[in-house]
């Protein structure tokens, strides 16, 4: 009889292709063997006929990242990491932020100091590009993506980190080159410059004009512009928290023609409306995150957009503001103008709860769906697939047992987050993550921490697209004979 560290009986295991009942042994951190198995194991765990997936794969989230307005980031790698486990979340993908005029490697090499030692689950770093200079992208750029940093994120928006036409060309051209994937935050920030200066003039500073200051149709225009770049230099990129039909209408069209154009939304974004800016008071300012919730209409769309395969990811886009707190949400002080408000939500612990409750269990998608979008497409964009993001011989054994006959409304008194309150407050919950496992180690027993602090490794990211030289000549030949 064989011997191994792990074995799970009786799972009903969940991936992005499959559904079907198996034992999993684990033996030094890796699964080595599905089936019906007879083994040694140290420790056995029952699943009890519960629904296994995947570790989560968050490819969208802010950690202990350094703000120019006096506020201050609620979660570091400790907490968030720990909110993260407890929604069976097992990877985590924060941003390590370049500073105008700063050295990219320099930014990377601060925020591993912030994550070394203090994360309870594994984690990669994305880069936030905002100053791409000849030396950043000949040099420093080039040098990190061989060097397992091969995604980066680049703005349309904020007057700190977005990037003019001229400078996302030459990013798109780099990332071509060497392989890597490029995620774009698509907004237009003059039109927003603009539509704000009316709105304050008029007076209008109360939270709920955020959402007005930033219409769809500035998210609808950048969504092209963005694709249109994308096409021209003949690069996949990967639009993030899209938030209403008409960008995603953009996207879908992109994807028709053959483009490869990847989307992302965010819990925000189905579960969250424009009304809720306009909660009484200052209230509203809990919901502030660009783009902002949308409408209705706007949520029954892109859940269609999940089911259908427009989007490939769901992440949380977890940007945590501690709303009574004067380095949070209120660093302004409460009566501040809507645009000082420091953007963004909590979600991190919530993202996958949430569509497991109110997407599989009320039968929007199916459970493959889900596992696709919260853990093994995000796993392949960003280059950690297969040793994350599914549940197969050789890779880690991060592992979600489901409790989904759960039946609960949530309260912030609930989560791990360093945050005082969470934007789904009150909402019904019909699933809950029961046992979490990282390589094979229970990070989270029966709802239990059980992690040490210092069990997170970082993740170094293969490539996840073939690197093509960009070929001028290529290109003007493709203009001249008119194929765009």
């Amino acid at each position: 009889m064989s011997t191994c560290d792990l074995l799970i009986k009786n799972g009903n295991i969940a991936t992005a292709s499959d559904f079907y009942k198996a034992d999993i042994a684990v033996n030094n951190g890796k699964i080595f063997q599905i089936g019906n198995i007879n083994c040694n194991a140290k420790k056995t765990i029952d699943a009890e006929d519960n629904i296994i997936t995947p570790g989560g794969v968050d490819g969208h989230c802010h950690l202990d990242q350094p703000t120019n307005d006096n506020s201050v980031f609620a979660d570091d790698f400790q907490t968030g990491s720990i909110s993260a486990a407890f929604g069976g979340t097992t990877t985590i993908i924060p941003f390590a932020l370049q500073k105008k005029g700063g050295s990219i490697k320099v930014a990377i090499d601060e925020y591993h100091v912030k994550a070394c030692g203090n994360s309870i689950v594994d984690y990669a770093f994305h880069m936030i590009l905002t100053d791409p200079s000849e030396i950043i992208l000949n040099k420093e750029l080039p040098d990190l993506i061989k060097s397992g940093y091969t995604h980066f994120k680049i703005y349309m928006t904020y007057e700190e980190l977005k990037l003019n036409d001229l400078e996302i060309l030459k990013v798109l051209d780099t990332a071509r080159t060497y392989g890597a994937m490029v995620m774009i935050h698509a907004e237009n920030d003059e039109c927003i410059t603009w539509l704000t200066k009316l709105l304050l003039e008029s007076g209008k500073i109360a939270p709920k004009y955020h959402a007005v200051s930033r219409p769809i149709i500035m998210e609808d225009e950048a969504t092209h512009s963005a694709i249109s770049m994308s096409e021209l230099i003949d690069v996949p990129i990967l639009i993030v928290h899209v938030s209403s039909e008409r960008a995603m209408i953009q996207i879908q069209n992109a994807q028709s023609r053959g483009l490869n154009i990847y989307a992302e939304t965010c819990p925000q974004y189905l579960f969250l409306t424009a009304n809720d800016l306009e909660s009484e008071g200052f209230e509203g300012a809990k919901y502030i995150c660009s783009p902002p919730p949308r409408t209705l209409k706007d949520q029954e769309k892109i859940w269609l957009g999940i089911k259908t395969g427009v989007f490939q990811v769901f992440s949380s886009d977890h940007a945590p503001f501690r709303f009574d707190d004067d380095q949070g949400k209120q660093v302004e002080g409460s009566k501040t103008k809507f645009c000082n408000v420091p953007n963004g939500l909590p979600g991190i612990e919530t993202r996958m709860p949430l569509l497991m409750s109110k997407g599989v269990l009320e039968n929007k998608i199916d459970i493959q769906t889900f596992v696709s979008l919260t853990s093994t497409a995000p796993a392949k964009i960003y280059g950690l697939f297969p040793r994350k993001g599914t549940i197969a011989p050789g890779s880690d054994g991060d592992l979600v047992i489901w409790d989904t006959k759960k039946n609960f409304t949530l309260s912030n008194s609930m989560l791990h987050h360093n945050v005082d309150y969470t934007p789904y407050e009150g909402m019904k919950f019909k699933a809950w993550p029961k046992t979490v496992l990282s390589r094979g180690k229970l990070i989270i027993d029966n709802g239990v921490l059980t992690a040490k602090k210092d069990h997170g490794i970082f993740l170094k990211s293969d490539l996840p697209l073939p690197a093509k030289t960009f070929d001028k000549r290529s290109l003007l030949e493709r203009i001249e004979n008119k194929v765009f």
